[in-house]
């Protein structure tokens, strides 16, 4: 069981990974969508070939600011060019229609699924009167993933790193939610399942962090605060 900070106010969660993940996999869903499309693709080999053009991507962030408009065009070319990067050697005839496809499944319940323990430990926190937040590398579907989830009556705010113009681990986006929220850094926590870019990222900033290991696979580690379930958060 993690004990709470006795100061602390708001509590920010990452989102995927930590609230939801993806139903099955990333490698699984492209390919179904390319099959409708006359190309037969390994699941497994897509999904690898998915994390490699992921890593080689720059950051999924924008100037903040940015029209909402225009913000929306460049979420849709960042992840256009990393899917074009994965079906470099196939070829998907009419590849725009593929893309437009998979794209607006990932906005859907369907391509996701929340974790059991998440309703109760977000219900619960926000019982004891704490301010709870999501703090993401993520575009604007993720508004439309928070109410089609009914997440959306637990959380104050959600922060998504392609209109907060910095993404994880950059400490930028976690004080930019902190000004959001008027506190200090002190009176904040952090909850997501990535060493580097949650604890890492939300530690520079000066905020508690707690990492999310539910598959229990990280070493512990001195000074990093772990638990296996949001359960523990109670």
């Amino acid at each position: 069981m993690l004990e709470l900070d006795p100061d602390l106010e708001v509590v920010f969660f990452d989102a995927s990974g930590t609230l939801f993940d993806v139903r099955g996999s990333v490698g699984e869903i492209y390919s179904r969508f390319a099959r409708r499309h006359g190309v037969e693709a390994d699941p497994a080999v897509v999904h690898q070939d998915f994390l490699r053009a992921f890593r080689r991507q720059p950051p999924m962030a924008f100037p903040a600011g940015t029209p909402r408009s225009q913000l929306l065009q460049l979420e849709y070319q960042w992840w256009r060019k990393l899917a074009r990067e994965v079906f470099a050697d196939a070829d998907v005839q009419r590849f725009d229609a593929f893309f437009a496809e998979v794209f607006e499944f990932f906005r859907t319940r369907d391509a996701w699924r929340v974790f059991d323990d998440v309703a109760p430990a977000l219900g619960a926190l926000k019982a004891k009167g704490l301010r709870l937040a999501v703090i993401s590398n993520f575009d604007s579907r993720l508004e439309d993933l928070i109410r089609v989830f009914e997440l959306d009556r637990f959380l104050e705010a959600v922060h998504y790193s392609t209109r907060m113009g910095a993404a994880k681990p950059d400490p930028a986006i976690f004080r930019a939610a902190l000004r959001a929220h008027g506190i200090e850094a002190h009176r904040a926590m952090h909850i997501g399942d990535s060493l580097s870019a949650d604890v890492e990222g939300a530690t520079s900033a000066g905020i508690h962090a707690v990492l999310l290991d539910r598959l229990g696979n990280t070493i512990r580690m001195e000074g990093v605060r772990r638990v296996v379930g949001l359960g523990e958060l109670l």
